[in-house]
């Protein structure tokens, strides 16, 4: 880099590319491209090399074998390191000039918010679960409301940033590479709730705030099991670049991975983008749909599929014409009737126990746990639920869902939680979307309100975008509650929410079934380069258990997230990684729900030995959050630095 830092890159490339320049794809990302990306990032860039491409994977500054510190995610030095890395490849030999950017989360992130800086050499991104709003659409909130996720995520990048280089690949200078990292990378949580509301600091990296800054093409792809499935459908209707949305069942994983399947010939759609737009070859990508999207089917409610049954569908728009508004209209006794049906209003009220969320599932599913909600039923018990009657046909939901609430709150701050169920006639719900909003949110998250008590609001609660069919037999449900924990965290105090029925209608964006056009739609099955050679040496195991104490009343999901021990052969290297998580409550205290996050993650090579143990723990009363956090580095058996933080943090009408 211009001030003197090197960046670690593993690069593959067409044997003559020296003597024929090729287009370059980069792929930059903190996580580590020796080690803990590599089975990936030899499937797909040596596949896309072995198809004409020079694949540059970088580490982030600070991360892997990256000198310098990682201090938080996509810093403007990021970014500035991000269009560094653009001229050097293009000024490269094997380089034709011009360069892609895929990346999967962190890496789709950065390849949006690189690509509005308009570096000239980057000509197109693939942009795989990201999104264009960090603070309305990220791990860190939903609707204003601060997600059990923030702490997770942010005790991965506390473990990862603990981790030292490879001296084989620095030499001796990994011993102080890893102690600048150790004291310098710092507590990310910390910093990430000293902004609970809408401010410059997420302001920056959102894509969303400037549309027009985007001048190449992107193609935009997730799944409906993943965290980041909204963006895709606001990049298609916001942006105004050539541009391709794909969404299919799957959670945080690369199409060609994806589960739940199916998995798609993904790489094989890479190529017919990049040959498109970086070798300027009609492959007839343009020509398909602009959206194309799996059209999920009723399954039993599970917390891991293998795969879900459905359709791939296409809109050559989005928004689309071929949409209408599906309205219900909240009725009592918990009834949903079509909209025009004379309702009169009631009045209705819920105060949710803590117990609502426990069978949430994870914000983001990763698919490797069974992180998918469970049978809502278990949660329906705490919840204001409204049915519609069994449907008589099919019903089919593409895009977002909404919901205009009559409320009103006897606390200044208060949450809402909405769920909309397809309830199998055995009674079993599985649960299709949801939405959140922190009532003091209601006019936007820049200047957060408290709540007038007793006061009537109209608010609306959006909802994940979701692609559905609603099967003859089944019935829709609609359950609305106030806590939502772990995967929100819940309010100070304990509110009641009071529903006016009648003037609180759902909104279903309705698709109807256009079985000739969408049959044409086709993915050929997953290809790749093979992978390393590695091996497992010791088993892990991924588990979500729910405890529940009858004496104490004491509450726990336990998630263990253990890969074990796995060695690279490439690497000569033993690679280690552990993650254990719990999130109580006791009883019916809001001020009691306790977060924490322990990881173990280690390497060994020969003499060389070192692994890191990182723990933080979360609570809150109704004024404050408070902050506990440990890092201990080992060489050997030997702890060689251990650090402390204690940091309490003023709430925010959160």
């Amino acid at each position: 880099m211009s001030d003197g830092v090197r960046l670690a890159a593993r690069i593959w490339m067409p044997q003559d590319a020296e003597a024929h320049p090729v287009p370059a794809i980069l792929e930059y990302i903190p996580y580590r491209r020796r080690d803990n990306t590599r089975a990936r990032d030899d499937v797909m860039h040596a596949y896309f090399a072995g198809h004409g491409y020079a694949c540059v994977r970088v580490d982030l500054r600070g991360s892997g074998d990256s000198e310098g510190i990682l201090r938080d995610e996509y810093l403007q030095q990021e970014l500035d390191d991000g269009l560094e890395i653009l001229r050097w490849i293009a000024a490269q030999p094997w380089c034709a000039g011009p360069v892609g950017m895929i990346g999967i989360s962190w890496g789709g992130f950065n390849g949006l918010q690189i690509a509005a800086l308009r570096p000239p050499e980057l000509k197109a991104v693939v942009s795989v679960a990201s999104t264009d709003d960090r603070y309305g659409d990220d791990v860190h909130h939903m609707g204003g409301c601060l997600l059990g996720d923030n702490l997770s995520w942010a005790s991965t990048m506390f473990a990862f940033n603990s981790l030292p280089p490879d001296p084989e690949i620095v030499g001796d200078r990994w011993r102080d590479m890893w102690f600048e990292r150790l004291r310098g990378s710092g507590l990310w949580l910390e910093k990430w709730l000293r902004h609970q509301r809408r401010d410059a600091y997420w302001r920056h990296g959102s894509v969303c705030e400037d549309w027009n800054a985007i001048q190449c093409p992107v193609m935009a792809v997730s799944g409906w099991a993943d965290g980041y499935t909204n963006s895709v459908f606001r990049l298609l209707k916001n942006l105004k670049v050539p541009r391709l949305g794909l969404v299919g069942p799957w959670s945080h994983k690369y199409p060609h991975q994806g589960v739940p399947g199916p998995a798609i010939g993904f790489l094989q759609e890479c190529l017919r983008w990049w040959d498109k737009w970086l070798k300027g070859q009609e492959t007839g990508i343009m020509e398909e749909p602009m959206l194309r999207a799996w059209m999920q089917e009723y399954a039993p409610p599970t917390t891991f599929y293998q795969s879900r049954p459905g359709r791939w569908i296409g809109e050559q728009q989005w928004p689309s014409s071929n949409m209408r508004d599906h309205r219900l209209t909240l009725a009592r006794p918990g009834t949903l009737e079509e909209a025009g049906v004379p309702v009169d209003e009631e009045i209705m009220s819920i105060q949710s126990p803590l117990a609502v969320g426990q069978f949430a599932g994870k914000w983001c599913s990763y698919a490797a746990t069974p992180d998918l909600p469970h049978d809502q039923r278990e949660e329906d018990g705490g919840a204001l639920v409204f049915d519609t009657t069994r449907l008589e046909s099919p019903l089919e939901i593409l895009g977002a869902a909404h919901l205009d609430l009559e409320v009103s709150a006897d606390e200044p701050v208060a949450m809402v939680a909405v769920r909309i169920s397809d309830v199998a006639p055995d009674d079993k719900a599985t649960r299709v979307t949801y939405g959140l909003l922190n009532l003091t949110h209601r006019n936007g998250s820049e200047h957060p309100e408290p709540l007038k008590r007793g006061e009537r609001y109209r608010v609306r609660v959006n909802l994940n975008h979701i692609g559905h069919v609603f099967p003859a037999g089944s019935r829709l449900r609609l359950s609305i509650s106030t806590s939502y924990w772990p995967l929100a965290w819940p309010a100070p105090q304990p509110a009641r929410l009071t529903i006016y029925t009648g003037a609180s209608e759902l909104v279903l964006p309705e698709r109807p079934r256009r079985d000739e056009e969408d049959a044409a739609i086709r993915f050929l099955e997953p290809e790749g380069a093979r992978p390393p050679h590695m091996e497992l040496l010791e088993a892990g195991q991924h588990k979500w258990r729910v405890l529940r104490d009858l004496e104490t009343d004491e509450s726990t999901l336990e998630v263990i997230n253990d890969d074990g021990t796995v060695y690279i052969e490439p690497a000569d290297l033993e690679m280690q990684r552990k993650a254990l998580e719990w999130y109580s409550y006791h009883g019916y205290d809001y001020q009691s729900p306790r977060g924490e996050a322990l990881w173990e993650r280690g390497y060994r090579r020969g003499d060389w030995s070192v692994h890191t143990v990182t723990r933080t723990v979360l609570t809150a009363n109704s004024t404050h959050f408070h902050l506990h956090a440990e890092l201990d580095a080992y060489e050997g058996e030997k702890r060689v630095h251990s650090d402390n933080w204690d940091v309490e943090i003023p709430r925010d009408l959160n």
